[in-house]
């Protein structure tokens, strides 16, 4: 027998000076039984990150031509199409022919530095792509705040990032891989 999606709550604040987005969102995310903490929570920031009307969770790990998080226009067109971890290069390209804007939301310690030399140069054509890093010890930090049921505050000021729940607060430092600065 297959396992069920574990169901998670979230309200979330976003207080976003650098885009002017200020906005409470009530979310319900349904965590792949494969997904672990730090997975879930990356979701959870990439969401922060680019709040937005019409910004939506994918199907999630079981669906391969499903992004993360999405967003689509009136038409069905997709805007925006963010991927979480280290997709392959070929998944990249081809999500990359389908919408507007591209984004990677890589995280975790010591595979990334592999995976973004593995598939950089096949990348370099792809001008709607944006690559950024959640280095692991913010990753593992964000995992600790996962619950069940969450209420969180997500500030993102001059391009620094924290998240927070009652008790405690995560500074979310987050590298540019793409595209180069």
């Amino acid at each position: 027998m297959a396992l069920k999606a574990t169901i998670y709550k979230a309200d979330l604040q976003v207080v976003d000076v650098d885009r002017h987005h200020y906005a409470d969102y009530a979310l319900t995310i349904a965590r792949h039984p494969s997904e672990t903490d730090e997975r879930l929570m990356v979701r959870l920031l990439a969401f922060a990150l680019y709040a937005r009307d019409g910004l939506d969770f994918g199907r999630g790990l079981s669906t391969d031509d499903d992004a993360d998080l999405w967003q689509r226009d009136l038409t069905g067109a997709i805007d925006l199409w963010i991927d979480v971890g280290q997709p392959d290069e070929r998944a990249i390209r081809k999500a990359c022919g389908r919408a507007r804007e591209v984004v990677v939301l890589s995280y975790g310690g010591l595979t990334a530095d592999p995976w973004w030399g593995r598939v950089r140069s096949a990348l370099a054509r792809c001008d709607n792509l944006v690559v950024r890093h959640v280095p692991g010890a913010a990753s593992i930090a964000l995992a600790a705040l996962a619950q069940r049921s969450l209420s969180l505050q997500c500030t993102i000021h001059d391009g620094a990032v924290t998240m927070a729940d009652e008790t405690r607060h995560v500074e979310v430092p987050l590298l540019a891989l793409w595209p180069e600065r």
